[in-house]
């Protein structure tokens, strides 16, 4: 005999989901006009390319017109031996960014973009944790103790996706020190502080709570290790409406970005040992163009694009400037 209460109680409750899932995955979608790009530069994926890491900075800023920026202040280039720091390469992009009238959010940690992800130098290995931690917050320190008069940066990033402990070569995420990690910063500058975590993979409302600004990741199309193949994540911008609006409900950041956009391949290798062909199956113009809309229908306004070093190779090595100039014509 079918049981009526409980079939209507079942009914209410998908009603009831549905319902909920529409409300929250509903947001304010931006026109075209009003987005604004950046990018995230890094020497050292340039260097990893083989490539001449200063000529392609100045393109970045004077071909592709980018007025935002994403830098890194890799403890392991910064501080390679210990208590002997190395500005140059970082003054460098510092200066030269100011020069083309570029903002910078400047990231400091010891987790921050571009694989293994956590860039620790080699000496740090045969520290205690104490000793460890102690020199950490010392390198943060003093890398922005350095940068403070430079008005141009306009965001401290601190870490990089402290929250995602199962991806890169990087040890257990140790939450008290992050905070001890932010605090500093706070002590010492009153600019906003960008926490990040990642758009597919995590809950946003640890890295949230911390941020004055909230960056995500967005990604459609990878190589899982897992499961050993390539994959299409099966989402749609209401999803990221979704995670946006759950979000405001426990933390409070004054804005919401994305602060890593899939511009490049992501491939079962690195993506210059791999055939054109596999390239694109994660990235191509088309893949290209379509994340940019999916992006604007998610409901952000600021994006920091992934893959400018991806684009500068294919141009310089492969005689293929089609991203470049998808590019361009963002930036202006």
């Amino acid at each position: 005999m079918v049981n009526t209460h409980k079939i209507k109680i079942f009914v209410l409750i998908v009603v009831f989901s549905v319902g909920f899932f529409y409300f929250f995955s509903r947001g304010p979608v931006y026109e075209p006009r009003e987005l604004e790009y950046g990018l995230t530069f890094s020497n050292k994926q340039a260097v990893k390319l083989g490539l001449d890491w200063q000529e392609m900075f100045k393109a970045t800023l004077y071909d592709l017109n980018v007025k935002k920026l994403r830098l890194s202040a890799y403890w392991d280039e910064v501080e390679a031996e210990r208590d002997n720091y190395y500005w140059d390469d970082l003054d460098w992009q510092i200066a030269e960014a100011r020069a083309a009238g570029a903002e910078v959010i400047l990231a400091v940690g010891g987790r921050l973009p571009r694989w293994p992800e956590c860039h620790f130098p080699d000496w740090s290995d045969d520290l205690s944790a104490a000793e460890w931690e102690q020199e950490l917050l010392e390198y943060v320190r003093d890398t922005v103790l350095r940068y403070l008069g430079e008005e141009h940066i306009v965001a401290w990033q601190v870490e990089n996706e402290p929250f995602l402990p199962y991806f890169g070569e990087c040890p257990k995420t140790n939450a008290k020190l992050l905070d001890r990690e932010l605090a500093l910063v706070r002590s010492l500058d009153d600019r906003p502080i960008i926490v990040t975590d990642s758009g597919e993979l995590s809950l946003w409302v640890r890295a949230a709570k911390r941020a004055d600004i909230f960056g995500t990741t967005m990604y459609l199309d990878t190589y899982s290790r897992a499961l050993k193949r390539y994959i299409h994540y099966p989402i749609r911008p209401g999803f990221f409406h979704f995670k946006r609006n759950m979000t405001k409900l426990f933390a409070k950041p004054e804005r919401f970005i994305v602060i890593e956009l899939q511009a490049e391949p992501w491939c079962r290798i690195s993506w210059q040992e791999a055939d054109a062909a596999e390239r694109a199956i994660t990235m191509d113009l088309e893949k290209f163009r379509h994340i940019l809309e999916f992006a604007r229908l998610s409901g952000f306004r600021e994006f920091y694009l992934w893959g400018v070093e991806y684009w500068y190779w294919e141009r310089v090595v492969n005689d293929n400037a089609e991203m470049w100039e998808e590019a361009r014509g963002l930036f202006r």
